[in-house]
């Protein structure tokens, strides 16, 4: 029996010791929307606008094997973020700059897409897509 379609959106939470470090990478840097905050009277937060979501499943050897493809190793845990961008180099140097450290230099896969790899602030490892 399949359940009617209820999901309306999906909401990645990440929890950050440096908020307005990661606020300003994930908003300034890498171009995210702010679109909805809340006043710090019990804390920041601030919901920021991706375009597309969805959720990717995948069995760990198939983890393992798109890690050895974007980074040469195993690299991700159990969660890793995936962002479509216009251009993987440019995006991928920005981001270095402001502070996220590159692990998979951006390189041709075998699923038809240029894919680099990188630790972004807030704890995330973040993969960069463009599809060719």
């Amino acid at each position: 029996m399949m359940i009617k379609k209820t999901v309306k959106e999906l909401r990645l939470v990440v929890m950050t010791e440096n908020f307005d470090e990661a606020l300003s990478f994930y908003r300034d840097i890498l171009g995210l929307n702010e679109i909805n905050s809340v006043p710090p009277d019990n804390g920041k937060v601030a919901i920021l606008e991706a375009g597309k979501a969805t959720l990717e499943l995948v069995e760990p050897s198939t983890a393992n094997y798109i890690d050895k493809i974007e980074v040469g190793r195993k690299a991700s845990g159990r969660i890793r973020v995936a962002f479509e961008v216009d251009d993987v180099i440019e995006t991928t140097s920005l981001l270095q700059k402001s502070g996220a450290e590159v692990i998979g230099s951006p390189r041709q896969t075998p699923f038809h897409s240029i894919n680099s790899r990188l630790e972004a602030p807030a704890g995330l490892q973040i993969t960069l897509f463009q599809r060719n």
